[in-house]
């Protein structure tokens, strides 16, 4: 019973992985500005070459290993597995999505990127598989300076996002945007996302109580005897 519960929240948290990265990638061929780590990631394509999803694993390794010099652990394994997944499907959906021909078209891919990050960020933290590798990190600063948690994100996106932007990275109104609303949107769909994998990995544990119990035979007959 434990292993089935393990592999459904493994499950989740693959499907949030790919539904953020989704998002991600609605983002950037909305072609409006893009969240401040994609900022980074796109201007190191730009100066360095290789893909914008090897630049998410390869920038994810580097912070992940900060992280590990910082608390003297290395995280768990759902970051990795975010740092690899990531970046390979943001490169997979890359092949198939493209930016809208008209400024409409452009400003509601960019909108349903930000819902649709929002609900992949809410998939992926409700199954509890470990955090991704920049909340790693802001983890570790977090309890090493004492600082609060929002002082330590925002500096860590103004940092990354300055960085970013002098490398030719593509800051713009969507970048804006997602700043301001991300925040909000996790606030709206972590709840929501938790309820439904709760329930998902209760339900599974019902089914395979069912699957385990005790059946009887014409059990309105009062003699009824158990098979097992």
């Amino acid at each position: 019973m434990k292993t089935a519960k393990g592999l459904r929240r493994w499950l989740i948290f693959l499907v949030g992985m790919m539904i953020m990265s989704l998002g991600i990638v609605l983002m950037i061929e909305a072609n409006l500005g893009v969240a401040p780590w994609d900022v980074l990631h796109i201007g190191l394509t730009k100066q360095l070459g290789l893909t914008v999803g090897t630049w998410s694993i390869l920038v994810g390794f580097c912070i992940i290993s900060l992280t590990r010099l910082l608390t003297k652990e290395w995280p768990q394994i759902g970051a990795f597995l975010n740092m690899i997944l990531v970046g390979i499907f943001i490169d997979i959906f890359r092949l198939f999505i493209n930016t809208p021909t008209t400024m409409i078209g452009q400003y509601v891919m960019l909108l349903v990127g930000v819902i649709v990050i929002g609900y992949g960020i809410g998939l992926y933290i409700a199954p509890k598989c470990g955090a991704g590798p920049r909340d790693s990190l802001m983890i570790a600063i977090t309890e090493k300076s004492g600082w609060k948690v929002q002082y330590v994100r925002g500096a860590m996106e103004i940092v990354v996002l300055a960085i970013g932007w002098s490398l030719g990275g593509p800051v713009f109104v969507g970048t804006i945007i997602f700043s301001l609303t991300i925040g909000n949107v996790v606030g709206f769909t972590l709840p929501q996302c938790q309820r439904i994998v709760d329930r998902m990995i209760e339900r599974g544990d019902q089914i395979e109580n069912i699957n385990k119990r005790t059946v009887r035979v014409n059990h309105h007959d009062g003699v009824s005897k158990e098979v097992r």
